[in-house]
């Protein structure tokens, strides 16, 4: 049970790049090369560069499109074409292909090589598959139609020519390229439901279910157009299930401090799993040439994962410090940065001023969980703990299931916890009064057992020794989770339960 630095995942409309595939960047020079860089249309290229400017270390990509139709290739083959059509779609996304017949005696097969060049007519070649000896017809070993489906740059379009493709010509000493078409598309503005997606078919959001991560920036749909309510829900949903934090920007039409605080009593969303910073931001539009303003989580998120790089378990930093080049859109006072953190929202600052009132980092809490939760030092520590005790003991599943299995997890739990205490991570003095396991009997009874599951029961101080925020890790040969559950306070008191109510 390791702790990795802070991973950011993002999902959104990028220039190139594949798509509904979390692609790990650790620079905003990666993102260039990987998903085409800074865009206008794209409100997610310029949060991934204020996420890296503001600290940030490690993004997780998925890039979400609205309509966008990938460019085709057409190799000649005699009176016939043999079509090609890319994986990834977009008006960026240069391929070429090349036909020779090297080392092949037959008339039926042949050798195919296909490229992605940074730019038009470039020579810079981003990517290469090469292909050989393979065929047009179905019932063969080497059938294109198969092979190519392996393929991260192409797909063959039917029907297909009576003949192989024509050998390439060449130029000079070397094998000639056919270019493809111009008729790549970069699609429409995204809506909620691009971002949203598919469960069934791991689209969208949805892409990010098997991958882990610590928060979650969702781009505005546009740079007038908010996310809607139903995909912060289930971006909130996503992030309970993989033990991270959504990062959410206030309305847009929030432009003032009193509007926050006005409009946050009835906005229709809340989650202990998500936490707002206040106001929007002001950089440099590289590509506009001017200041504007933009969304605030992307800054945001590149403050929270260098505090926590830095701090794994120390508290969360009380004032939340821009980097520079980057200034908060709209001036707020003392008074109501205390009124903003009241109702759960965090006020970012261009710089410090002594004498200013700190105040503790607050989650966008609903209430219906811990006290605790309200504040994002201990949630978020609560959070990293829960997965990775969860990933860390994976491996019960590998082992029968009895006592001395038991007793191994809750060992190891045990010993995780306490270097955690010595590193200051909990409330209290002793061990009796920071944290508890609980893995036997008393959680693995005989029904658990005969249906394959194996529980493991832990609880935290975050805040105040002795007072437990309680999670139940369960492991099933179809599925690991970890849960938040509530057990008699008075049974946790002295550090192990003995009365629990799950």
């Amino acid at each position: 049970m390791v702790h990795q630095p802070p991973a950011t995942a993002f999902v959104g409309r990028t220039l190139k790049g594949p798509l509904h595939r979390p692609v790990p960047v650790a620079s905003f020079a990666e993102f260039e090369r990987r998903f085409g860089g800074l865009w206008q249309p794209s409100t997610l290229s310029y949060a991934v560069e204020q996420f890296f400017a503001s600290g940030g270390g490690r993004a997780l990509i998925v890039r979400v499109v609205n309509g966008a139709r990938a460019p085709t290739l057409a190799l000649s083959a005699g009176d016939g074409v043999l079509r090609l059509a890319g994986v990834d779609p977009g008006s960026r996304e240069y391929l070429r292909a090349s036909v020779d017949y090297d080392g092949i005696a037959g008339e039926d097969h042949f050798n195919l090589v296909i490229q992605r060049v940074r730019s038009a007519g470039s020579e810079r070649i981003e990517d290469q598959e090469i292909f050989r000896r393979i065929s047009l017809q179905p019932d063969s070993e080497r059938y294109i139609g198969a092979l190519l489906l392996r393929s991260q740059l192409a797909r063959v379009v039917e029907p297909l020519p009576a003949r192989r493709p024509d050998r390439s010509s060449t130029v000079g000493r070397a094998i000639g390229y056919t270019c493809c078409n111009c008729d790549g598309d970069d699609g429409d503005p995204l809506t909620d439901y691009d971002l949203i997606g598919s469960a069934g078919e791991s689209t969208g959001l949805f892409a990010l279910c098997a991958e882990d991560f610590d928060f979650l920036c969702i781009p505005p749909l546009t740079r007038e157009q908010d996310l809607g309510l139903g995909t912060l829900l289930v971006a909130a949903r996503l992030c309970r299930e993989r033990h991270a934090l959504l990062i959410v920007d206030p309305p847009s039409g929030w432009t003032s401090p009193r509007e926050v605080i006005e409009g946050i009593r009835t906005w229709p969303f809340r989650s202990d799993n998500a936490v707002m910073f206040y106001p929007r931001v002001r950089t440099h539009d590289l590509l506009r040439g001017r200041e504007e303003t933009f969304a605030s989580s992307a800054a945001a998120a590149g403050l929270l994962s260098r505090a926590e790089e830095l701090h794994p378990f120390g508290t969360a930093e009380a004032e939340w410090l821009l980097r520079p080049g980057l200034h908060p859109a709209v001036d707020v006072s003392d008074s109501q940065r205390l009124r903003l953190a009241q109702a759960g929202i965090n006020g970012l600052v261009a710089a410090r001023e002594a004498g200013r009132p700190a105040f503790s980092a607050r989650t966008l809490s609903a209430g219906g969980g811990s006290p605790d939760w309200a504040y994002l030092s201990a949630r978020r520590l609560g959070l990293r703990i829960a997965a990775s005790i969860e990933r860390g003991t994976r491996w019960v599943l590998l082992e029968q299931n009895s006592p001395a299995t038991w007793a191994r997890a809750g060992a190891l739990v045990g010993s995780y916890l306490e270097t955690l205490a010595g590193e200051g991570a909990f409330a209290g003095a002793t061990s009796r009064e920071s944290y508890f396991v609980v893995c036997d009997e008393r959680i693995n009874h005989a029904q658990s057992v005969g249906a394959g599951r194996v529980n493991l029961l832990f609880g935290i101080a975050a805040r105040r020794a002795g007072e437990f925020d309680t999670w139940l890790v369960s492991h099933h040969p179809a599925s690991s989770r970890a849960r938040p559950v509530s057990v008699n306070r008075l049974a946790t008191a002295g550090g192990v339960p003995e009365a629990m109510r799950l």
